[in-house]
């Protein structure tokens, strides 16, 4: 489901050394709570997508890509450390952290994923539906 328009949105990395802008359609806002995205960032993932054609990153030579399985990578700003991308093999889109957006950023939240893989320090308490798998 796309669901924050066709306006551009814009963004960064905490340091600044890698902006993106988006200008196409963005997906909800999935939370990962695969033990993977909990170790990498110290949380949870809240990630949306973007197709790459509609993906235009800035400084893109400090983003450091992370092939963290034989399926996916992660990209993260080799300057400041901050969590970027994910980006499944092949696919045509790229998750976009959704904390890395300027606001208003209009995202809303979609679903959970690895919902059985949690940390056991927090509970899930929202309605949106939940997934054992990606």
């Amino acid at each position: 489901m796309k669901e924050a328009g066709k306006q551009a949105h814009t963004g960064s990395c905490l340091c600044g050394a890698v902006r993106f802008k988006t200008s196409g359609a963005l997906r909800g806002v999935h939370y990962c709570h695969c033990s993977q995205c909990r170790k990498q960032s110290g949380h949870y993932y809240a990630a949306t997508s973007a197709a790459d054609t509609e993906l235009d990153v800035t400084g893109s030579e400090n983003v450091t890509w992370y092939e963290s399985s034989d399926f996916a990578r992660r990209g993260f700003c080799r300057v400041c450390g901050s969590a970027l991308f994910w980006k499944r093999n092949k696919s045509e889109e790229t998750s976009v952290m959704a904390g890395a957006f300027d606001q208003p950023s209009g995202l809303r939240g979609e679903s959970h994923t690895f919902v059985g893989d949690k940390g056991d320090y927090y509970e899930i308490n929202d309605d949106l539906p939940r997934h054992a798998r990606y």
